[in-house]
């Protein structure tokens, strides 16, 4: 699955993890869609069929590769083997 070179967060507000990746994206000036899945029953739905799993944030990567529940590092680590940061 490709993505057309855009990082895909679903997420929702109430949910730590969630603000945490944002934030995290935002700090490191990367640009993502922000698709919440409490407001949007289809997002939540999508989220679901990309993990396989009824967690969150589901973080879709450029190269069609995602995370559930990443921790800090793994997005890090993720984002400098796509070239995306230094």
């Amino acid at each position: 699955m490709s993505n057309r070179g855009q990082i895909l967060v679903y997420g929702a507000d109430w949910c730590g993890d969630c603000l945490r990746t944002k934030t995290q994206l935002t700090s490191l000036g990367i640009d993502f869609d922000y698709l919440d899945t409490s407001a949007d029953n289809s997002e939540r739905e999508n989220a679901i069929e990309i993990s396989g799993v009824p967690s969150i944030p589901v973080v879709v990567f450029p190269d069609g590769t995602h995370f559930v529940e990443p921790s800090n590092a793994e997005v890090e680590t993720k984002l400098r083997s796509l070239q995306l940061i230094n």
